[in-house]
């Protein structure tokens, strides 16, 4: 989990809570606050998950390139022992 993830889930709830006071008060404004903070918190959260996803990519990637290398280097090595 990243900081965009914990922040964009932190905002989110903020904003329920803020929605929720409005509501409990008649204070549309407030209500509309809220939404607008669950909104962000939700976008924030699809960036931290999109960052997530982007990194177990490179990791994935750097593993699978790292194994390769490994592999042609034994098969040279036995080659050459030939």
């Amino acid at each position: 989990m990243n900081s965009n993830q914990v922040k964009g889930t932190a905002k989110d709830i903020k904003g329920k809570v803020q929605q929720d006071i409005g509501e409990a008060t008649g204070d549309v404004g407030e209500q509309i606050k809220g939404v607008g903070n669950q909104i962000a918190g939700k976008v924030q959260k699809g960036v931290g998950n999109a960052q997530e996803a982007a990194r177990d990519v490179a990791d994935d990637t750097r593993d699978t390139a790292r194994d390769v290398e490994r592999d042609v280097k034994r098969d040279l090595d036995r080659d050459n022992r030939r």
